[in-house]
């Protein structure tokens, strides 16, 4: 089976994992997050400092972390499981890797960017900034401002490895997952 794979991104509280519970539930094969499971453990390691910030920015060796970020995200690419349905999709995609790291001004080589050309996703769908529901929570640390610097980062890292990016326009959830299928043309 030729199976679509479909990023959702954005920066945090945009609303993009309530989608994507959403279209789960509707029967979609859904690759979650995993970003909050490593700084979960990266803030209960007692050698931490504390993070104040975007984890990529306040954990002990931020090239590591992004390193282990980057082969976690290859690796969910790569294993999709074999009930998967036609579409499949992921919430944040390799190139989120690069652009946090930009936003946040952390170097990296071209052995870096080259997954980001060898895994390639079909669509990439782009939720932008929304006030009225950003929060700040123990694995999302980062400032509406900064959250507007990391949505302009996703959009500008995602264009520049040669994808067309669609913007999610706000709504409710079900109206959001509405556009989404409709824009797949699977309703």
């Amino acid at each position: 089976m030729n199976q679509k794979k479909i990023v959702i991104t954005g920066g945090p509280s945009t609303g993009k994992t309530s989608v994507i519970k959403n279209l789960e539930n509707k029967g979609y094969t859904c690759v979650q997050e995993f970003i909050r499971s490593m700084t979960s453990t990266e803030k209960n390691d007692k050698n931490s400092g504390a993070l104040v910030t975007n984890p990529i920015v306040s954990v002990k060796d931020p090239k590591k972390f992004n390193q282990q970020l980057l082969e976690g995200r290859i690796s969910q690419y790569k294993n999709i499981p074999s009930s998967a349905t036609e579409v499949i999709f992921f919430d944040r995609g390799i190139p989120d890797v690069h652009a946090y790291m930009n936003c946040f001004g952390q170097g990296y080589d071209a052995d870096f960017e080259q997954p980001c050309y060898d895994y390639r996703y079909d669509q990439i769908l782009l939720m932008p900034p929304w006030q009225e529901i950003h929060v700040i929570d123990n694995e999302r640390f980062e400032s509406f401002e900064e959250a507007i610097r990391i949505y302009q980062s996703l959009k500008k890292a995602y264009t520049d490895f040669g994808y067309s990016v669609t913007l999610i326009p706000k709504g409710s959830v079900e109206e959001r997952t509405i556009f989404i299928l409709n824009r797949l043309n699977l309703n």
